[in-house]
């Protein structure tokens, strides 16, 4: 199932053996090598750890009252796990990362993304267009497929848009229209 990132923002971390809220998400922590969600930063008073972090392999399922995990003690600190430590270190946060194409050609602002619920892959990016270019379309819907390269400043999407005046011009140049010979050809010869 497709969700909204944004729907995963601010939301209840409910414990199965307690039935209570155990802390709530704050952000979530991707990979930009992959553009995965590893884990979620988590906040609470119930929680022994500042920073604290919810792993999605450790979330049972996602509901309407928000995630669901076994207990409390599915939270671990930033240094538990190595991979994890370095990618908070990151501090890799994409809503609000400038989206360029690969001519350097600015679409706009990432506003929010579309990730799958099972494997916390981001699919899509929602992009907010700059005001002159928001009169014919106000956002952009931005595929993985299409991402080029993440850097520290932008995100780097395939053009749309392709080139076509060289072709044309050597269509132009090759092109003889028979109908408009100036000299006449083997069969319009008189015999008279």
């Amino acid at each position: 199932m497709l969700l909204q990132g944004s729907r995963l923002n601010d939301v209840s971390v409910m414990g199965l053996q307690t039935g209570t809220e155990l802390a709530r998400t704050t952000r979530p922590i991707i990979n930009p090598d992959t553009l995965e969600i590893l884990a979620y930063e988590v906040r609470g008073p119930l929680l022994d750890m500042h920073p604290s972090l919810l792993r999605v392999i450790d979330v049972r399922e996602f509901s309407d009252i928000g995630l669901i995990v076994d207990s409390s003690d599915e939270f671990i600190a930033t240094t538990d796990v190595i991979k994890l430590e370095k990618v908070y270190e990151l501090n890799f946060i994409l809503v609000g990362m400038s989206v360029v194409d690969q001519h350097k050609r600015k679409l706009g602002k990432v506003t929010d993304f579309t990730l799958e619920s099972g494997s916390f892959v981001i699919q899509q990016l929602n992009v907010k267009r700059p005001l002159l270019k928001s009169l014919g379309d106000t956002e952009l819907l931005i595929n993985r497929t299409q991402i080029i390269e993440i850097t520290n400043r932008a995100i780097v999407v395939r053009s749309g848009e392709k080139k076509l005046e060289p072709i044309i011009e050597a269509v132009r140049t090759n092109y003889v229209n028979p109908f408009r010979s100036q000299s006449p050809t083997p069969e319009h010869i008189d015999k008279n």
